[in-house]
């Protein structure tokens, strides 16, 4: 419950507040605070229960204050936006009926084109169906930048265990990729190990902490194909060390792997199209067969 004294406050925060429609809006605290009243605006009252509902138990009189003058604030300009509209339009303009009725019967059918599709909907999306769509679309998983499978470390420049880091990060042996687990958490600021995911490039940019660009420029550097490693220095005497495992460059197919979510949601899309495509072709099938819907022809 907001305290008296927290509504005082906020009585004392409108006074102060300079706009000249709050100013209008006040008459003094009197009036403001006479009985249950907290606010008015032409004839329309804000009363201290609903102001009190607003405001969360257990807050701070600064921000329980805070909340109150935001609120009174925003039901006073909502309420004169009303009047204005009220008063400016024509009888024609703000008879809305049509217009509810509308959205009422598009919210209905929504509603139950929903329900329909959830009682019917198959979700099982099996790993054949993934591949056959994979391999009849291919030109949709066409990459437009590169993705990656990589490990990633910052730590300071000048750390001692930065060229055995390196060493063990692009290790082929498992046990010495393990290892560098153990060693980064003692020198390293971040080390992460995403060798077993396909990952969007500027996804691996921004988790390694560098610019984009220049993980493009690393993927061109003299001598990256040998040792794919990218470094980026930053101002703070960190390196931000990438290396690259494996890598799809921008313009080919993506395997297989990094789109199976995607073509899940393809076919689940194009499910949900069938059977509301369904729907409506089968009421009409069923309303023409029990006389429901009829078409009457002019003859001549």
């Amino acid at each position: 419950m907001i305290k008296s004294k927290h509504v005082l406050y906020v009585l004392a925060l409108l006074a102060a507040f300079s706009c000249k429609t709050v100013t209008h809006l006040q008459e003094g605290a009197v009036e403001l605070f006479r009985g249950e009243v907290v606010a008015k605006v032409g004839d329309h009252r804000l009363h201290r229960s609903e102001l009190e509902s607003y405001i969360p138990a257990g807050v701070s009189a600064e921000d329980s204050a805070a909340l109150a003058r935001q609120y009174i604030l925003t039901w006073a300009e909502d309420l004169l936006l009303m009047d204005m509209a009220e008063s400016q339009l024509s009888s024609q303009e703000k008879n809305v009926n049509a217009e509810l009725e509308e959205y009422r019967k598009s919210l209905i059918k929504y509603r139950y084109e929903q329900l329909y599709i959830q009682q019917r909907l198959d979700t099982l999306v099996t790993d054949e169906e993934i591949a056959g769509y994979y391999q009849a679309n291919q030109d949709r998983f066409r990459l437009e930048r590169p993705i990656l499978k990589s490990r990633y470390l910052i730590i300071p420049a000048d750390a001692r265990s930065l060229k055995l880091l390196k060493a063990k990060m692009s290790s082929d042996d498992e046990m010495e990729v393990m290892e560098t687990d153990s060693l980064a958490a003692s020198v390293a600021i971040k080390y992460v190990d995403a060798s077993d995911v396909w990952m969007d490039a500027l996804v691996v940019a921004r988790e390694a902490g560098v610019d984009y660009r220049a993980l493009q420029a690393g993927f061109k550097a003299p001598g990256f194909n040998k040792e794919p490693f990218v470094e980026v220095p930053d101002e703070s005497g960190n390196l931000h060390v990438i290396y690259v495992v494996e890598q799809v460059a921008d313009g080919k197919i993506a395997p297989q792997e990094y789109c199976e979510e995607r073509i899940r949601d393809l076919i689940l899309s194009a499910r949900k199209h069938s059977l509301e495509t369904g729907l409506t072709e089968s009421l009409l099938e069923d309303a023409r067969k029990n006389n429901k819907f009829v078409i009457y022809e002019n003859e001549k």
